[in-house]
């Protein structure tokens, strides 16, 4: 598989070598050759100088080939631009583009342009470690109708199967995490201490669930 890349800073060149680490192509798009010093002299992928909004640096970048591209420079208007040049004349379906106006992120995200808003995604992690007890949204679909969420779940649910609980909060309960390791649920899951919950939420559901998970479970 092959994707494309604009902006080759921090987050671009390390996304460039994780695909490449895949076993995939990657080519990566700066305006500033100096830029592609980043990627080191184990990278095997393709640079090209430009923009990636141009189409000349598209096709150099083998767009018309690509399974996914990213937007990632410094510029929240290039980003989208390019972003939206790449699906709107290329028709590659898997699109994301990296925000700092994280009001801009929202609109862009309605319009079913995937972002990523560098602002919004650190102070959420922030906040989560600073003041834990609510929930913290990790993924929405571009409409803002459904929210992967990370759920607390109040400790009088402990030894209780997941099941239970998600049957309670009228909500998916997918996977959690235990001792640092990701899990998939299954039917026998039994909820231990320390376990972080993750949730597939209605937008709309969000403060109901929250609400039904704050109190212990009631015991017949």
């Amino acid at each position: 598989m092959h994707y494309v890349i604009m902006g080759c800073g921090r987050v671009g060149s390390s996304l460039a070598h994780s695909i490449e680490s895949r076993q995939h192509t990657v080519a990566v798009i700066d305006v500033d050759v100096d830029a592609f010093r980043r990627l080191g002299t184990d990278f095997r992928g393709t640079t090209v100088k430009g923009v990636g909004f141009d189409r000349d640096v598209l096709l150099a970048a083998d767009i018309e080939h690509a399974d996914g591209f990213a937007a990632v420079s410094s510029g929240d208007n290039s980003n989208i631009l390019a972003a939206r040049v790449v699906r709107e004349s290329f028709g590659v379906e898997n699109v994301v583009a990296r925000i700092y106006d994280q009001g801009r992120a929202a609109v862009y995200e309605r319009l079913g342009i995937p972002t990523v808003a560098t602002v919004r995604w650190t102070a959420d992690q922030v906040l989560r470690r600073m003041v834990p007890g609510g929930i913290a949204g990790l993924w929405r679909d571009p409409s803002g109708a459904v929210q992967l969420c990370e759920v607390p779940v109040h400790q009088g649910w402990i030894g209780h199967k997941v099941s239970a609980v998600a049957a309670h909060a009228r909500a998916q309960i997918p996977a959690l995490t235990r001792y640092g390791n990701a899990m998939v649920v299954s039917e026998s899951t039994v909820l231990q201490s320390g376990d972080i919950v993750y949730a597939m939420v209605e937008s709309a559901r969000i403060d109901d669930v929250q609400d039904s998970l704050s109190v212990p479970p009631i015991e017949h």
